[in-house]
């Protein structure tokens, strides 16, 4: 029982806001449930192996995918993220997850491609692409397959930046139109150039150093069984996999 995750009720008064208002019957205890499915996603168990003091597996595995199909989990790391707004310097970054099994298996007779799950070097992956704020905390994700470029989830996230003075992406973001995608923004790039330009780009290396703090943000996540290994098939439940455990690990 010392052994088992539990939220406390400071933490619930700042979850609570973000719960979708029950209809009818009254929800089982949120704390309980809660506390449940945030043990099972970091421990990677089934929902089957849920201990008994969270109670029927079924409540904690119905509660978990209706809320993750209503996008609860990421609205509440949104919210809380929004809550301590940090955006002087943000970095943006993308890394790998390796997907089960279980969610690649019959990969093209069912659609693989919606599952957004692609051949790599190293086998069936999910690329995780984030935003952190200057203290190194993400504030924003977005799930490509494995093998898309970083490119594209630097497009994607490109709208809904902060308004930051500096960002700091890796040399594999060195492209001309992001460059004056940020500079429409007001917003400084720190990027190496790539090899294969003609002409050196010059860069703060002082500043891009603190680049390392989205790496240690990827790997603290990644200690989460379920998030550095993807076993759910939809793609928004291993996003909300995702944005629970940066809620619980940085915003809570």
């Amino acid at each position: 029982m010392s052994n088992l995750y539990w939220l406390t009720e400071d933490q619930m008064t700042r979850l609570r806001p973000y719960f979708p208002k029950s209809r009818g019957k009254a929800r089982v205890d949120d704390r309980q449930v809660l506390s449940g499915i945030i043990f099972i996603n970091r421990n990677g168990l089934r929902w089957r192996d849920a201990p008994a003091a969270y109670g029927p597996p079924k409540t904690l595995y119905n509660r978990w995918k209706r809320w993750s199909d209503m996008g609860v989990f990421t609205r509440i790391m949104a919210g809380l993220a929004a809550e301590a707004p940090d955006y002087k310097t943000i970095s943006i970054d993308a890394t790998y997850l390796k997907a089960h099994r279980t969610a690649s298996s019959l990969l093209v007779e069912k659609g693989g491609r919606g599952r957004l799950i692609g051949q790599t070097k190293g086998g069936m992956n999910t690329k995780l692409h984030a935003v952190t704020d200057t203290s190194g905390r993400p504030i924003r994700f977005f799930i490509t397959a494995g093998q898309a470029s970083d490119y594209t989830g630097a497009a994607a996230l490109l709208g809904s930046l902060p308004d930051a003075d500096w960002l700091l992406p890796d040399r594999g973001n060195d492209a001309d139109w992001f460059r004056e995608a940020l500079a429409d923004r007001g917003t400084k790039p720190c990027i190496p150039g790539r090899k294969s330009r003609n002409k050196t780009v010059r860069y703060d290396k002082r500043r891009y150093r603190r680049r390392n703090r989205i790496e240690r943000m990827f790997g603290r996540l990644k200690n989460w069984r379920r998030v550095a290994t993807r076993y759910d098939p939809c793609p928004k439940v291993f996003l909300s996999a995702i944005a629970l455990a940066a809620t619980v690990i940085f915003w809570l």
